[in-house]
């Protein structure tokens, strides 16, 4: 069997079916771990939706910041925005057994060695309370308490972890480190503006996973989110969302001992114009 690791798909259909027909996959055999972002700011999110569902237990998917929002917006608790192109889903006859499926999806899923997020764990964390924290907000989120959940996840505060977190601030700042999380300050402080490539970041930022003394240190964490930094393997962290919205890649990564990178091209210029604060 193969597991394959795939970057932020957000609607693009059909660079996704021309990747698995590169990797040869084969749903019987196989399996598929998405990094979330299944939908939004590309042209196809509904069938993108649709296909990953279909799959079964050939698929996996971690929840990512734009699938939360189509949540939020879905059940009146948002606002759609003027770059969101998720309306396919929203008038779908299909939209509620869609958005229970994707509603009822992890935010953090481990097996074959590797850790899959959608964007990063603070420093504070080891990778079992990671694990365990990212369980919390997913017993929420299917629970009978998920609107309240997603009427309560936007906002940057609090922006450090402290273990006498609770209620709202505690799963706000669990969700925000795992769907949106780029930078970190050296004392754990987390940072949700700054969305350019390392290097671009104010002097006292570091990539969450450059932060020295990460307690998930020597944990291998699968992770997207972040178009700008693209493809990166250093020390057991890999991110694998290659901005095939952005005019990039769509990646794979086979995962294994020696992990092996398979991507395909998205179409020049991609489906939104690149901004230095692609999100």
């Amino acid at each position: 069997m193969a597991v394959y690791a795939i970057g932020d798909v957000q609607g693009c259909f059909r660079e996704l079916q021309f990747l698995l027909d590169k990797l040869q996959f084969d749903p019987s055999a196989d399996q598929l771990w998405f990094t979330g972002d299944l939908v939004n700011r590309g042209p196809r999110s509904l069938e993108t939706l649709r296909f990953v569902r279909s799959l079964g237990e050939a698929a996996v998917t971690v929840l990512g910041n734009h699938d939360l929002h189509l949540l939020a917006v879905a059940h009146e608790l948002s606002r759609i925005k003027p770059q969101d192109t998720f309306g396919d889903v929203l008038g779908a006859f299909d939209r509620e057994e869609l958005l229970a499926w994707l509603r009822r999806r992890p935010l953090l899923h481990h097996g074959e060695g590797f850790y899959l997020i959608h964007a990063g764990l603070p420093p504070q964390w080891c990778i079992s309370e990671a694990v365990q924290y990212a369980a919390e907000v997913a017993a929420c989120l299917q629970g009978e308490d998920y609107r309240e959940l997603l009427e309560h996840m936007y906002g940057d505060q609090p922006d450090l972890w402290s273990d006498s977190l609770q209620g709202w601030p505690r799963l706000r700042f669990i969700t925000n480190c795992l769907t949106r999380l780029r930078y970190c300050e050296t004392n754990g402080r987390v940072e949700f503006q700054q969305k350019g490539p390392p290097g671009s970041q104010p002097p006292h930022l570091l990539p969450w996973f450059a932060v020295p003394g990460r307690r998930s240190a020597g944990a291998n964490i699968v992770f997207g989110h972040w178009s700008t930094l693209g493809f990166y393997r250093e020390r057991g962290v890999y991110c694998v969302d290659t901005g095939c919205l952005w005019g990039g890649e769509l990646t794979a990564l086979r995962l294994g001992e020696i992990p092996q990178r398979i991507s395909v091209p998205s179409p020049p210029g991609g489906y939104q114009k690149p901004t230095p604060a692609n999100a």
